[in-house]
């Protein structure tokens, strides 16, 4: 490819033929942490209880008075009362200030003192309307800022609530789970803290068929927390022991179940080769082609981040994904009505076409190209950034005879217009496309027709236009382009006229 005045950054970011292949899929990972940044909304790293519905747990409910509506002071002097009752009652009467959907005051009960009093009350087995309502409690406390779920971590409240786990009271364990999971969600200092305290064989026992639905996708969701963040990644113990559960949950029938399991996998295959092996060598992929046919968002969303996570890997698991079918359901998510699964399907695309010619191969053999092509002409504008990648990818790593599928297919068409986009990356690396397919059609005898091709479709304007950009990279681009391919052209068309405009003057000297 030839090389161009290109920012060094841009130049490490673009795969070039002839690279070793280990260095080319490092390059791809970088330009996945890139396209990563984008937050992850559709599923909430916290979750706050404000269900008014209080789950009873199977045991004797206090008997002295009922539910009662406190001030805070009073809620203080309550859940340092020495009689059981009348802490269930404030503890209570907390947890339902504490679950007000606007505006709970968290920061008051920090301030207050009261966590420390809370996470005593789950240590309470005899009382486990007591242990409820403070795991409750601190459920939403733990929903709140790092600092307020730092204040519960401080507290002591893991140990007690990773015993809460073995509860014999399903709606106490329950709570439990969910409180762990906003602690988890933190960050990965707290989700650490929560694996090193032993809680996830705890959480993995809990999983069966028998219990409630609800139940269950607290688990999913909490265990997706605990394979959340990569800075650090979770510890590969803890991916050892979740993986065998998070295979078995993607098989389950919930969207919800499915949806955490999904992001769970997303966030494991999100890093290293070594650890999208991990999720790769538990036969998941062709479940999650599977899911990528799902009419539900909340599930192709994830399941579609996760098998592009995979192609950022190695060739053979590349080959791995598209074994187990994903080729076969690309296409139609490359036409998908929103335009963030476009732009996920041809970024998964371009990781493919950054691979040996194999791989291109196969993206010809399930006719890829026209989706493709479609998306340069229709596609908004990121998505038409995300097709821009696969053809450079496609491109500079194809041999002679794909390159010529490339051109035939038509792409040149709405590629060219896309040098007057307002990217300059894009430009720049649009350029290079063109660049390195004219000196191939050089080589081979080509480039006159394909120099027509482009002046009939209007790239030689738009090239020299290019000439007066403002950015230095992109004028010296153009102009690199229309002297080395464009120039002999004028000079066939000025040097005749010169030498007529010569001898006419020559004549006259002679009369």
């Amino acid at each position: 490819m030839p090389t161009l005045d290109a920012p060094e950054e841009r130049l490490r970011k673009f795969k070039y033929r002839g690279k070793d292949a280990s260095v080319r899929r490092q390059q791809r990972m970088t330009i996945s942490l890139e396209l990563r940044k984008a937050k992850k909304d559709e599923q909430v790293l916290k979750r706050r209880n404000i269900n008014d519905v209080s789950p009873e747990p199977a045991s004797e409910k206090p008997t002295k008075g009922v539910a009662v509506s406190l001030s805070l002071d009073e809620i203080i002097k309550g859940m340092n009362s020495s009689d059981p009752v009348v802490c269930f009652q404030a503890t209570q009467a907390a947890r339902k200030m504490l679950s007000r959907e606007r505006n709970p005051p968290l920061n008051s009960f920090v301030e207050a003192g009261l966590i420390p009093r809370l996470v005593e009350f789950l240590k309470s087995s005899l009382h486990p309307y007591l242990q409820f309502e403070a795991a409750w409690a601190l459920t939403n406390i733990a929903s709140g800022t790092p600092e307020q779920t730092q204040a519960v971590v401080e507290a002591g409240a893991i140990l007690p609530l990773i015993d809460l786990l073995s509860s014999p009271h399903m709606t106490v364990c329950e709570q439990a789970v969910w409180a762990l999971g906003n602690i988890a969600g933190d960050g990965p200092k707290l989700r650490d803290i929560v694996i090193s305290s032993n809680a996830i064989p705890h959480l993995l026992t809990l999983v069966s068929s028998t219990i409630p639905i609800t139940f269950l996708r607290n688990i999913t969701w909490t265990l997706s927390n605990l394979c959340r963040n990569k800075n650090p990644y979770p510890c590969k113990e803890a991916v050892r022991q979740m993986l065998p559960v998070l295979s078995y949950l993607l098989r389950h029938h919930d969207s919800e179940i499915l949806s955490d399991t999904c992001w769970a996998l997303s966030y494991l295959t999100d890093g290293c080769n070594e650890r999208i092996g991990q999720v790769v060598n538990t036969g998941v992929l062709p479940r999650l082609v599977d899911l990528m046919t799902s009419s539900e968002l909340n599930v192709l969303t994830p399941s579609l981040r996760t098998m592009g996570n995979v192609v950022t890997g190695t060739d053979y698991q590349t080959q791995l994904a598209i074994s187990a079918g994903l080729l076969s359901v690309l296409p139609q998510l490359l036409k998908h009505p929103k335009t963030s699964i476009q732009k996920e399907a041809a970024w998964t695309l371009s990781n493919i076409a950054a691979g040996p010619h194999q791989h291109i191969q196969q993206l010809i053999a399930f006719n890829m190209l026209p989706p493709l092509v479609d998306l340069l002409k229709n596609g908004e504008f990121k998505v038409q950034k995300e097709a821009v990648w696969t053809v450079a990818n496609f491109a500079t790593g194809a041999t002679v005879d794909q390159l010529f599928v490339l051109v035939h297919s038509g792409v040149l068409g709405p590629l060219l217009p896309l040098l007057s986009a307002p990217d300059v990356r894009t430009v720049l690396i649009i350029l290079d496309v063109l660049s390195y397919i004219l000196q191939t059609a050089e080589k081979l005898g080509e480039k006159e027709s394909l120099c027509l091709l482009i002046e009939e479709l209007g790239g030689i304007d738009r090239i020299e236009a290019l000439q007066l950009h403002e950015n230095r990279q992109i004028s010296q681009a153009a102009l690199n382009i229309i002297e080395k391919h464009f120039g002999e052209e004028e000079e066939d068309i000025i040097f005749p006229v010169l030498n007529q405009e010569c001898e006419c003057m020559m004549n006259a000297m002679k009369k």
